[in-house]
């Protein structure tokens, strides 16, 4: 009876580790390291080197030796480390063959001299340490270029501000810094409350580009998810102890999250460390800091953000921004709020249609961050 027992919870234990390796046979991992095929890549490659062999043995004034980087270099690209070194072994064969071959010809175009076999072993090794890589970081060439623009649509997406009613408008810009695909600046918005209230957060993770942009992207999908599923004073408290649980070398980051009621214009800011926003009063034309106070998220435990209110009557503008606009080596930040809302008055007639791009093209064109810029405008 034990026995049977035993037996039965034995075959259980096989058919879930079948399972299992089955699983993992279909990951995207398993099938570039191990389990995946890249035979007809390899057996296409491999064939590629007898008939360069043949070529420059033939025809030695069309054909060269060092002809022999074209499948090494493609094998780089397309093929696992064990595959290529079996490439690698075909081609210094073709090499050898072609050397001894070609040995009579001392004076032609087609001799195998050692700066031909040195080119062709650079590229070996360029081609091998791309492969290795690949291999590490477990995805396969066809895919990989797929889940970087996979991940930079999901924070484009993410960063898209909800449809507003009638007698609002928004403008939203990002720049990453140096022409780049991947930014430390998001923003996450939803509508709560019924559809009464929205929410906005706008991030600036430490450092920029492709560098800060993973974490980015993991904080953009975090932020979305706790944003409308707490109360608005919940959300940089339950965000600070996100980040702290992160453990990142460079974990932390400053965000500022406006609640706003879309009916009475009525407002609320939080910030974690971020700079003030700015709002242009329609009634005098003047520009007005919106300073709220709180430290920057990931630093410490329990920290406390305290909120400053305002409201938006018809024709004011609520300004949000990273420092990318407004710091820079030569000047203080004051300084780059000043020429920030000088170039905004520009489109107050306009009604700031468009404006948010080039604001940042007036202000930032060419500075080395990432740059994020929010206009919201309640109509008159």
């Amino acid at each position: 009876m034990a026995r049977g027992a035993a037996g039965s919870i034995a075959a259980r234990l096989r058919r879930s580790a079948r399972r299992v390796r089955t699983a993992l046979r279909k990951s995207g991992v398993d099938y570039f390291r191990g389990d995946g095929s890249d035979w007809i890549a390899f057996v296409g490659l491999l064939l590629t080197i007898p008939a360069i062999a043949c070529g420059t043995i033939a025809m030695p004034v069309w054909f060269a030796p060092t002809a022999m980087v074209l499948p090494i270099v493609a094998g780089g690209v397309l093929l696992r480390p064990a595959s290529l070194l079996g490439l690698y072994a075909t081609a210094a064969g073709a090499l050898i063959i072609e050397s001894v071959t070609l040995g009579p010809y001392l004076d032609g175009p087609a001799r195998v001299t050692p700066g031909t076999v040195l080119v062709v072993a650079a590229c070996g090794l360029f081609g091998l340490l791309i492969a290795q890589f690949r291999a590490r970081v477990g995805v396969p060439w066809r895919r990989g270029g797929t889940m970087l623009f996979d991940l930079r649509e999901r924070i484009r997406v993410q960063s898209a501000l909800p449809r507003l009613p009638k007698g609002w408008h928004h403008e939203m810009a990002l720049r990453p810094a140096g022409g780049q695909s991947f930014s430390g600046d998001f923003v996450v918005a939803a509508r709560t409350n019924g559809g009464r209230t929205l929410e906005v957060v706008l991030t600036d993770v430490s450092g920029k580009g492709m560098d800060a942009g993973s974490r980015a992207l993991l904080l953009s999908g975090a932020f979305g998810g706790l944003l409308g599923s707490l109360p608005p004073h919940g959300f940089l408290p339950a965000a600070n102890a996100y980040l702290l649980r992160q453990d990142w070398d460079e974990g932390f980051a400053t965000s500022i999250h406006l609640v706003l009621d879309l009916d009475s214009g009525d407002y609320e800011l939080l910030s974690a460390g971020h700079l003030p926003a700015l709002q242009l009063n329609a009634g005098t034309g003047r520009w007005e800091e919106k300073t709220a106070d709180g430290p920057l998220l990931g630093v410490y435990d329990g920290a406390q953000f305290d909120p400053v209110k305002g409201s938006l009557q018809p024709g004011d503008v609520l300004m949000l921004f990273t420092d990318g606009l407004v710091e820079a080596s030569d000047r203080d930040i004051a300084e780059g709020m000043d020429r920030l809302t000088g170039e905004a008055d520009r489109y107050v007639a306009t009604g700031f249609e468009g404006a948010a791009w080039h604001l940042i093209e007036a202000v930032a064109k060419d500075v080395n961050d990432d740059r994020a810029l929010l206009l919201l405008r309640r109509e008159a």
